[in-house]
Parts: C-alpha cells; sequence; structure tokens
C-alpha cells in the first residue's frame, strides 16, 4: 500500500487570508482560495478552494470546492471535489466529497459520503450541480 500525501499549500497563492486574531461570524461567501486562521461561526459557502490552519476554530455548514483542513471544525463539510484532512486536522460532523484524504492522527467523528453532494433544484429533483454563490462577505 503507497503513502497518501496530501499537498502543503503555501500562503502566498491563497487569495484572502483570515488572521488568527480575527474572530467572523455570519455567511461566507467567495469564488477564490480563502484560508481561515481564527475562529468562524455561520455558513461557508463557496465555489472556490478553503483552508482551515492549525489553530483555526470553524463551527459551520461548509461548502466548497475543495476543503483542506489542519484545524478544528464542527458542522457538516460538503466538496464538489475534494476533502483533505491532515493530521492535526478534527471534525466533528459528516463528510460528503467524491475524494476524501485522511492522514493518519486526523480525529474524524462523523458520517463520511464518498459522492458529489446533491443540490435539489427548484422543482425538487435532487441534481449534481454546486450551488449559486455570490461576493457577499461579513464582518
Amino acid at each position: 500500500m503507497s503513502d497518501v500525501q496530501i499537498r502543503e499549500v503555501d500562503e502566498t497563492d491563497i487569495d484572502t487570508v483570515l488572521a488568527g486574531d480575527i474572530e467572523f461570524e455570519g455567511t461566507l461567501n467567495f469564488k477564490k482560495s480563502l484560508m481561515i486562521k481564527g475562529r468562524f461561526l455561520g455558513d461557508i459557502k463557496a465555489e472556490g478552494e478553503l483552508y482551515i490552519d492549525t489553530d483555526a476554530h470553524v463551527e459551520a455548514r461548509v461548502e466548497a470546492e475543495v476543503v483542506s483542513l489542519k484545524g478544528t471544525v464542527k458542522g457538516d463539510v460538503f466538496a464538489y471535489s475534494r476533502v483533505e484532512l491532515f493530521a492535526s486536522a478534527m471534525v466533528d460532523g459528516d463528510i460528503t466529497a467524491p475524494d476524501v484524504i485522511m492522514e493518519s492522527g486526523c480525529r474524524f467523528n462523523g458520517i463520511c459520503r464518498m459522492e458529489s453532494p446533491l443540490k435539489k433544484s427548484d422543482t425538487g429533483d435532487a441534481k449534481h450541480q454546486k450551488p449559486e454563490i455570490s461576493h457577499q462577505g461579513t464582518k
């Protein structure tokens, strides 16, 4: 069996970084990459990649293209491409993604569904599609 390696991301390659001294509450919407280093409470709906750093604490329903976790998440995680759990990650919630990578040492309490997240259309039919996302952010 081969070792699975998760690619480290260089912080300078990320479009937006919420610093470690930032506490954020509300709904976070974005299209490009974002890293959370502080605390966040609310909902995250993203088209881009979300990185949650080692000391970050997130209590939210998380929806993004890629979710890469080193910190703590309390809430369900939905990724359209991949979820990455580094050894320092702690997740207390369900994960739904077509690809999930877990390093030895991570903590995950929940149900893992290896499928693309579904979204209900206006007619009530479940379809494989990305959510509609605005450019809004909150303080």
